[in-house]
C-alpha cells in the first residue's frame, strides 16, 4: 500500500518553482554576505513591521475560528509573537543607530505589502478555516526554509552587520512553531477544500518571494502628479 502524502508535502512540491526563485533572490544573497545596502534594509524592516501588524490580525481571526482549543491557542500565541515580540525587535533595530535615519514620515505599506496583508486577512476572515490556515503557513515555512541557508552563509562572515536579524531566521523555537503550523494545516485539510487550500498557499508563497524582491528595489507607490 502506498503511503498517504500530506497536504503540506504536496503544497510544498507544487510551489517548487517559486521557492527556487526565493533561493535566487538578490535581497537574501546580499543579506547573507553582509553587503545589503543599509537603506534597503531599513526599508525592508519598515515594511515588515507593517506586514506583521496585518499578519497578527490574520492569525487572530484564524484563532477565533479554530476547531479546538489547542489550535486556537497556537494561532493566538503566534499572533501575539508577531504583534509584540517581533515588532519590538524591528523597533530596536530601526532605532539602534546602525541604519540610516528615516525621512521622518510614517512608513506607508507598499503595493506588495498591502496586497499580501489583504490576501491573508481576507482569507482568514471569509474563507473556511482550513483555507485560512493554508494561507498563513508560507510565512512560517518559507521564512524558516530560507532562514537555514541564510544563517549558515551569514555565519561565515566575520562582523556581519545584520547578525542580530539573521539569527532570527534560524531560531529553533520558530522552526518548532513552523512544524506545529504544518501539523495544524494537515489536520484541517479536507478533500472538498483541497484546491482552495492549494491556491491560498500558492498565492502566499508568491507574496513571500515578492516581499523580498520589492524590498530590494524599495518599492513605493508611483507619484500620480509626474
Amino acid at each position: 500500500m502506498s503511503a498517504v502524502v500530506s497536504f503540506t508535502a504536496t503544497a510544498w512540491e507544487r510551489t517548487a518553482a517559486v521557492r527556487a526563485a526565493v533561493e535566487r533572490c538578490a535581497f537574501l544573497a546580499e543579506l547573507a554576505d553582509g553587503t545589503l545596502d543599509p537603506g534597503v534594509f531599513r526599508h525592508y524592516l519598515e515594511q515588515d513591521a507593517l506586514y506583521l501588524q496585518g499578519y497578527a490580525r490574520a492569525l487572530s481571526l484564524l484563532a477565533a475560528r479554530a476547531p479546538d482549543a489547542a489550535a486556537a491557542g497556537f494561532w493566538a500565541s503566534s499572533a501575539h509573537g508577531a504583534a509584540v515580540v517581533e515588532s519590538s525587535l524591528h523597533g530596536d533595530l530601526l532605532e539602534a543607530g546602525v541604519l540610516p535615519p528615516g525621512d521622518g514620515a510614517a512608513p506607508v505599506a507598499s503595493p506588495t505589502t498591502l496586497g499580501y496583508v489583504s490576501h491573508l486577512v481576507a482569507t482568514a476572515a471569509t474563507a473556511p478555516y482550513a483555507v485560512g490556515a493554508a494561507a498563513v503557513l508560507p510565512c512560517f515555512w518559507v521564512y524558516a526554509d530560507a532562514g537555514r541557508r541564510l544563517a549558515a552563509r551569514a555565519g561565515l562572515v566575520e562582523g556581519h552587520p545584520f547578525a542580530r536579524w539573521v539569527a532570527t531566521y534560524d531560531d529553533p523555537a520558530f522552526h518548532a512553531a513552523t512544524a506545529t503550523a504544518r501539523d495544524l494545516v494537515d489536520a484541517a485539510a479536507r478533500p472538498d477544500l483541497e484546491e482552495a487550500m492549494h491556491e491560498a498557499f500558492a498565492v502566499a508563497t508568491r507574496y513571500e518571494w515578492l516581499f523580498w524582491e520589492s524590498a530590494h528595489r524599495r518599492e513605493g507607490w508611483p507619484d500620480p502628479v509626474q
